[in-house]
């Protein structure tokens, strides 16, 4: 129930759903397989998406909109990771997990200082673009959507690592919309905090039908990402964008070492 509660807590702030915090403690401290660590892991993030996107301050930030368009591929993404779940031995999984995280952390750390939105809220925004309050300006401002065919195809990635790993697919897509495709970093956590509760059930039900899923464990670590979420989300209401960057790229480069040494043992 701890380690959910801080699984809830990351992924409320992060948009990331925390399974990159919940899936090595499961998997090296409590040594539960991979793919029973990445089941469990799932279900909170299910759990975190519910509270975080139904929280009043975090649906101001949601793009609706370009949720639904980039959950078709993610979805799609899902059900590939489902196919594919059940053929890779654990060491593969291992080195899947840390080369996302790695690519990931260097992203954020890239772009810490780079900022994404407008000043101007009266521009034309386009089909996919949106406005929103701007806590680090006390501001409204807006930003646009570029490099559409980069968003599809990173939610389609992050779709088959939500599914494999366990982690959510939001440790790929903020960053790759934040990073490339105009998307400030606070829209894109909230935005990725919605749509990660959908892929999830699709791999979440494709787990259960194999038995994955270890129900006390997933209950308890569920109820503590309950907790954990609403305590994430009064700290990213208070936290800088360039804060949050720095923490979600510390968060992956520590993950990231930590599955490349379990990987060559």
């Amino acid at each position: 129930m701890l380690a959910g509660a801080g699984t809830g807590c990351l992924g409320a702030l992060l948009g990331i759903g925390g399974g990159v915090f919940l899936v090595p403690f499961l998997n090296l401290v409590l040594h539960l397989p991979f793919k029973e660590s990445a089941a469990i892991s799932l279900v909170t993030v299910i759990a975190t998406s519910s509270a975080t996107s139904a929280s009043p301050g975090r649906l101001s930030l949601v793009n609706l909109r370009l949720g639904m368009v980039l959950e078709i591929f993610t979805t799609l993404g899902g059900l590939t990771g489902v196919l594919l779940l059940h053929r890779f031995h654990d060491r593969a999984l291992y080195i899947t997990f840390a080369l996302a995280m790695a690519a990931v952390s260097a992203v954020m750390i890239r772009v810490r200082d780079s900022r994404t939105s407008i000043p101007d809220p009266t521009i034309d925004v386009g089909a996919l673009g949106a406005r929103y309050h701007d806590p680090d300006t006390n501001a409204l401002v807006a930003y646009r959507m570029r490099r559409m065919p980069v968003a599809f195809g990173m939610s389609y990635l992050a779709g088959i690592v939500s599914t494999l790993a366990g982690i959510g697919g939001g440790v790929l897509k903020v960053p790759a919309l934040n990073a490339w495709c105009g998307v400030p970093m606070r829209p894109a956590a909230a935005t990725s905090a919605l749509m990660i509760g959908a892929t999830a059930v699709v791999a979440s039900i494709a787990n259960f039908v194999h038995g994955g899923i270890v129900a006390p464990m997933a209950a308890a670590a569920a109820l503590g990402a309950l907790l954990g979420s609403r305590l994430g989300f009064v700290i990213g209401a208070r936290t800088r964008a360039r804060g949050l960057k720095l923490l979600m790229a510390a968060v992956l480069a520590i993950v990231a070492i930590i599955y490349f040494k379990q990987a060559m043992l």
